[in-house]
């Protein structure tokens, strides 16, 4: 459903109601060819910085996730479920209603001077991306990098916008006082594959010209190799270009991940396949039979071949000890609660 009624009061879906300021919301759209279609939910929220469930095999505990929805469109996003927690709709909703907390840098700064707040390590871009193409307009990320520099609070940073560089300066301050991790994602080079499935995105030749900027001017960037996608991303020349390329970007790590599907992206990813792919259908079903992730046969399989091309190319994966340089997706839950401690889906 879409949000038809987005004032703090009884129209406002209950499970929105705590998340942010009263009265906060202001929606608008801008006739411009970059945000043409695209509906933006302005609102205060009443925390950011955002505990993830203990239960998370992740490798952080905190997030900061300063928009909702995303315009990339990846028709795979794990995140897509998310958006119904507002009653917003996961397929096309999710890629055009997109939520802005406006107040994100000063109250990270607030929060961050909190004596209740001890220093942990934040991830930022592990839901929706921080560097989507509202990120242009809206301008969050630099306030935000501040207040962690200002704190000397370590941080990491997962993207596919290249919309990064323009922080680069305030990425260069941050390194010098703190731990900054940033990771790039880029699951193929294959460009026929990239416009279907990833429309909004840049493309992965200028992700990965992001990853040698940012390594050129002394930022220690990795490639998040994801999503490896079976059948259309996977086989052993597809995965050698990839690899190829990005030890080619200068990256320090890649990590391959494989699709997956959870409920609200299986549902969109499906229908996306089948009018793409139609012949892929059937083996999808059996894949991800009653799952949301790949056989751990596959997941191994790919890993092993990512690897030792990695070697071959002279760029190792992720190095021990190095988790929160390698930022991986968070698991979602639905947020029982308002409150400085639960996990924001954005």
């Amino acid at each position: 459903m879409r949000w038809d009624d987005l004032t703090d009061g009884p129209g406002t879906p209950e499970r929105a109601r705590g998340l942010f300021e009263a009265d906060s919301v202001v929606t608008r759209t801008f006739d411009t060819p970059e945000f043409r279609g695209i509906t933006f939910h302005e609102v205060r929220a009443r925390s950011l910085l955002n505990r993830v469930p203990g239960a998370s095999r992740m490798p952080f505990e905190w997030t900061v996730n300063p928009y909702r929805g995303c315009s990339h469109a990846c028709v795979y996003c794990f995140a897509r479920k998310t958006h119904s927690y507002l009653d917003l709709d996961t397929g096309i909703g999710f890629d055009s209603q997109i939520v802005v907390k406006t107040n994100a840098p000063e109250l990270l700064r607030r929060e961050l001077g909190s004596r209740r707040w001890t220093g942990a390590h934040v991830a930022m871009g592990t839901n929706v991306d921080c560097y989507q193409r509202a990120e242009g307009r809206y301008r969050l990320m630099p306030g935000i990098i501040e207040a962690l520099r200002d704190r000397a609070n370590p941080f990491s940073i997962l993207t596919k916008g290249t919309l990064i560089l323009r922080d680069l300066p305030l990425l260069q301050e941050a390194a010098e006082v703190t731990e900054v991790g940033i990771s790039v994602s880029v699951g193929f080079t294959d460009t026929a594959l990239w416009r279907t499935v990833e429309p909004g995105t840049p493309s992965p030749a200028a992700r990965l010209g992001a990853v040698r900027t940012l390594t050129d001017a002394g930022i220690e960037c990795g490639v998040l190799m994801a999503p490896v996608i079976p059948f259309l991303g996977d086989s052993p020349e597809q995965l050698r270009e990839t690899v190829r390329a990005i030890a080619d970007s200068g990256a320090t790590s890649v990590t391959p991940l494989v699709l997956h599907l959870r409920p609200g992206a299986r549902e969109w990813f499906t229908a996306w396949l089948a009018a793409h792919h139609p012949h892929l259908v059937e083996r999808y079903e059996r894949m991800y039979a009653g799952a949301s992730y790949a056989p751990t046969w596959y997941q191994r399989r790919i890993t092993r071949q990512v690897h030792e091309l990695a070697a071959e190319f002279g760029i190792g994966p992720a190095r021990r000890g190095a988790a929160r340089r390698t930022v991986v997706p968070e698991r979602p839950a639905e947020p029982a609660a308002a409150g400085p401690t639960q996990l924001s889906l954005l």
